[in-house]
């Protein structure tokens, strides 16, 4: 089953992010994807993400796709205007690239290239809107297509939040675009993501919980500190401080995530900063088979 047919057939699902390299050695990140494809049903491939200056992530997604791996291709409004979404949709299309994670964009000023100006014509709304018109099998200027694209669109959401009642109607407005399942963004506590599928399940919205695994108060602290939208909680800092190895405390602590969230909603995402295969210990603790 691809991950459109489980997804939809409602099947949990297991996905995974890869970074696309820094320069044109892609070895690391098709061993990477190796490694983990036997573990989850499709990996995202991350588009210049936190406005970091990588490979195209099109181009990884397309190579994922050649060695037989399916790729969720994460694309971003902030290096496009409507003549490349159209253009970089349907390459997507024609190299065997079927479900887009339609996203706005961190901001130029996060990454590594203040000179780099941010495009953001439209934010992902108006991605999922142009995705839902090329599916009908038009251009944006309402030229038909000499055939309709049929990608399968997701977007983001953010369950921890400060305030949860926005993102619930941010969450709304993208499935009307046509968003047909949402990858959240990372969240540590279970109560928030409990709270946030309570109000949403019954919109009949398909929520994949994101989960990081964090392998040291280090790492801990730099996400609490520099990274917006992440609240690390009291609890991690704790376990890690006290464990004897932060590393197998971290897989720990995801692994226990995991498997709650995969309980409670219709997958889970994982992710690492490096050391990707710690994720496959991650979801042996969790007690997950993915191709099962």
């Amino acid at each position: 089953m691809t991950f459109k047919e489980r997804l939809l057939a409602g099947q949990k699902v297991i996905t995974a992010e890869v970074t696309p390299p820094h320069g044109t050695d892609t070895a690391h990140f098709m061993e990477t994807a190796k490694l983990l494809w036997p573990h989850v049903h499709a990996m995202n491939v991350t588009d210049n993400q936190r406005a970091l200056m990588r490979m195209s992530g099109l181009a990884c997604s397309a190579m994922l796709a050649q060695n037989g791996i399916e790729p969720i291709f994460q694309m971003t409004c902030r290096d496009r205007n409507f003549l490349g979404m159209q253009s970089d949709l349907l390459g997507a299309k024609a190299l065997g690239i079927n479900n887009i994670l339609a996203l706005t964009g961190d901001p130029v000023s996060a990454g590594d290239t203040p000179d780099a100006k941010g495009v953001f014509q439209v934010e992902a709304v108006g991605l999922l809107n142009l995705i839902h018109k090329m599916n009908e099998g038009h251009d944006l200027i309402g030229k038909e297509l000499n055939r309709a694209l049929d990608l399968f669109p997701g977007a983001a959401v953010n369950p921890g939040g400060r305030a949860m009642e926005p993102q619930i109607r941010r969450l709304e407005k993208k499935m009307k675009a046509g968003a047909q399942f949402f990858q959240t963004q990372i969240v540590f506590d279970r109560k928030q993501m409990e709270d946030f599928m309570q109000k949403v399940r019954p919109m009949g919205a398909k929520i994949i919980a994101g989960i990081l695994l964090v392998r040291s108060l280090k790492t801990a602290q730099f996400l609490q500190d520099k990274v917006p939208g992440i609240f690390v909680p009291e609890d991690l800092f704790t376990r890690l401080s006290n464990a004897k190895d932060q590393s197998e405390e971290g897989i720990k602590f995801a692994a226990e995530l995991t498997r709650d969230y995969y309980g409670m909603c219709d997958g889970v995402h994982l992710i690492a900063i490096r050391g990707e295969e710690k994720l496959i210990e991650v979801m042996n603790q969790a007690g997950l088979k993915a191709k099962a």
